[in-house]
């Protein structure tokens, strides 16, 4: 759930009906202009408090998690936030014109899976080798990468070192791939699903239109 997205559809629904609300008190009324505003004011932090309890339940229910999953899935995403911006750093650090392709593609799975996963929380379950294991992974060796690549003067041993850290990072790259399979793998099912059941459907409509050529060539 988007936070500031909730907060604006809920500020859509409370300002105006504040302003309503001290109307209503001010004229037909006729309260005075505090006692006015101190219960339009109570009415529309009342509404965003129930616009939010209403949209954060419409929200579990959808994603069909708990409030106690929630907090747990939530806590995590906002770790692995930090950690993506501490990659993208590291990345961006990088002088190494040969190895740009392979940290754009690092970044993009990384951020790709974090967007997936807070779109949709539930998805954080097929995704906890990269959140426990794999990303934590990918930002240490780049932060070394990055230390090392920064270095003025390089001797056989740090060029050595480099040489292995790309070819660990581009293995990492392709165990990223895997991770963003794993978060997508209910969709490709449900698509080959629907595409089993189109094509079943298109040959019983084909053989209703054309029984006796069909009959023909069986």
């Amino acid at each position: 759930m988007n936070p500031i997205l909730s907060f604006l559809l809920r500020s859509f629904v409370a300002v105006p009906l504040t302003v309503v609300t001290w109307l209503v008190c001010f004229f037909p009324l006729g309260q005075a202009f505090w006692p006015s505003t101190g219960i339009a004011i109570t009415g529309g932090i009342l509404t965003h408090l129930i616009l939010s309890i209403v949209m954060n339940r419409s929200f579990l229910k959808k994603h069909q998690i708990s409030r106690k999953e929630y907090r747990y899935i939530r806590k995590n995403l906002m770790e692995a936030k930090q950690k993506i911006n501490r990659l993208n750093k590291n990345l961006f650090t990088i002088r190494d014109i040969s190895s740009v392709k392979q940290r754009i593609d690092l970044l993009r799975i990384t951020k790709k899976i974090h967007k997936m996963t807070t779109k949709e929380p539930k998805r954080f379950y097929q995704a906890e080798q990269f959140y426990f294991s794999h990303l934590d992974s990918i930002v240490e060796l780049t932060e070394k990468y990055s230390f090392l690549s920064s270095q003025p003067k390089k001797n056989m041993e740090m060029g050595q070192s480099l040489i292995e850290t790309r070819h660990t990072l581009n293995e990492l790259t392709k165990v990223l791939e895997e991770d963003l399979y794993k978060v997508i793998s209910d969709d490709i099912d449900h698509l080959n699903f629907e595409i089993d059941v189109a094509k079943h459907t298109l040959n019983k409509e084909k053989d209703a239109k054309f029984p006796e050529e069909n009959r023909w060539l069986k």
